[in-house]
């Protein structure tokens, strides 16, 4: 993802400034030294560097910071706090009308994925706004841009209006619009035409299109892979056009993230999405503190817990919980509960939401751990209702035919009985706990903390045990 590189430089910095007893002059230079090159290195305007250096040198020399029992976290929240303003202070959303249709363009260079955007927007607006979006072909210098969008809105529901390449923009989106009033859609998406460089001719039809239209949004799609050019690039499209936003895509890639940190303070544009991903889903609003956050190592647990109650089965998972509270847990309830897992994506970037696990999800093999749960899936749909229901009955011979049948042995098959009979016990201890009214913070904080060492001293573990979040503001 973007800001990994330098997610794990400041992680480092902020570390050793955390284990100073006092704050000095000369420790603090120290860690900004570090925090300059990490930026640098990212790819972020030096100017806007030197800026932000400057911000935090000025805050923390003030009586709080110096006069505080834990200056150095005193001194990483200063840091975390000026990383929100650089990316800009607050959210900013789409603007919908309350009454009437709202109407979104979507312009951008050839590459930077602004059809597959433009969609993806328009699921969001369907899904997560409550909205009835259209969206309007109206880029018909690449005709199978309109084929595109056409196949993208039929997977997610949503009409495209076109009327073919032979059709002018300006006149499709004039009459787009129109069908759009009469069919009572609220919201409109604009697909424009994208060139490899910016030209007189894109700019003409653009600001045609603009001044028919009037759109309420004017969204420009960058790519995070093209670093400080995103900045040049929404230079010269605001020059042209009122932009309101950015859309940056590719943002799962390993650019370094520069170009993100540096446009609003240069343009002032704020980022409104980021897509980190190429399926239709793989796209959300962009909020500066929980992106100050991961960049920090502090994790994203909101994110996380809208991830999964927009993926996951919110009924099969309220059905699980049930029979754990009720002490009931199979080989059945194993595998959903894996499925459902499986939903929220790679187990790297969830590890990446999660306070204090941010140092150990590079490590993780994605390929090895694909493998695992293939094989756990394999083990458990090779067994019988019977031996589901009661794994521990299982004898020699059993679990011989279930190794041959899921392609594993007989070893994975022990081990994978032996997993699940820890959980088991596990889900008995919280149902009896909640039964006679023990269960609060501390007793899970026990439970989960056995839990942890356990794994720890498990051989099969590579990574040992996961840091606690060091940032206690």
């Amino acid at each position: 993802m973007a800001f990994d590189s330098l997610s794990e430089r400041l992680n480092k910095t902020m570390r050793n400034i955390i284990g100073k007893g006092k704050l000095t002059d000369a420790n603090m230079e120290d860690m900004l030294k570090e925090v300059r090159l990490a930026l640098l290195e990212a790819d972020v305007n030096y100017r806007v560097v030197k800026d932000f250096l400057n911000k935090v040198r000025e805050k923390a020399r003030g009586e709080d910071v110096l006069n505080s029992v834990e200056p150095g976290e005193m001194l990483v929240k200063i840091v975390h706090d000026e990383i929100i303003s650089l990316l800009g202070k607050e959210q900013a959303t789409l603007q919908f009308k309350e009454t009437g249709m709202t109407t979104i363009m979507m312009v951008g260079l050839q590459g930077t994925g602004k059809t597959t955007s433009a969609a993806k927007i328009a699921r969001l607006c369907l899904n997560k706004y409550g909205r009835k979006p259209m969206l309007i072909a109206a880029d018909i210098i690449r005709p199978a841009a309109i084929d595109q969008l056409k196949t993208l809105g039929a997977s997610i529901g949503v009409e495209v209006f076109s009327l073919g390449p032979e059709v002018k923009a300006l006149d499709t989106v004039i009459q787009g619009m129109e069908y759009a009033k009469a069919n009572h859609y609220d919201t409109v998406l604009i697909d424009t035409a994208g060139r490899l460089h910016v030209d007189e001719e894109l700019m003409k039809e653009l600001s045609d299109i603009n001044e028919a239209v009037h759109p309420d949004e004017i969204l420009l799609t960058v790519d995070a892979m093209t670093g400080q050019d995103i900045v040049n690039v929404a230079r010269s499209f605001a020059d042209q056009l009122p932009l309101t936003g950015l859309v940056v895509t590719k943002f799962d890639g390993d650019s370094r993230g520069g170009g993100v940190l540096s446009v609003k303070a240069i343009t002032g544009l704020p980022v409104k999405f980021v897509g980190e991903g190429e399926k239709i889903d793989d796209m959300d609003a962009f909020y500066p503190d929980r992106m100050a956050d991961r960049i920090l190592g502090m994790g994203d647990v909101v994110s996380l817990v809208e991830k999964a109650q927009e993926k996951m089965d919110m009924e099969e998972a309220e059905r699980a919980a049930k029979r754990m509270m009720e002490g009931v847990f199979t080989m059945d309830d194993m595998l959903r509960q894996l499925e459902q897992f499986q939903k929220l994506g790679p187990l790297s970037g969830i590890l990446k939401m999660l306070p204090g696990y941010s140092q150990i999800a590079d490590m993780v093999d994605e390929n090895k751990a694909n493998d695992s749960l293939k094989k756990t899936k394999a083990i458990i749909q090779s067994m019988t209702p019977a031996e589901r229901e009661n794994p521990s009955r299982m004898r020699g011979s059993m679990k011989k035919r279930v190794a041959a049948g899921s392609g594993t042995t007989v070893t994975e098959v022990n081990r994978l009985i032996n997993q699940f009979e820890k959980m088991k016990k596990m889900m008995g201890a919280l149902s009896s706990m909640q039964k006679n009214g023990s269960l609060n913070e501390e007793s899970l904080e026990r439970m989960m903390g056995g839990l942890e060492e356990q794994v720890r001293r498990t051989p099969q573990t590579r990574y040992g045990k996961p840091g606690r979040n060091p940032y206690k503001f």
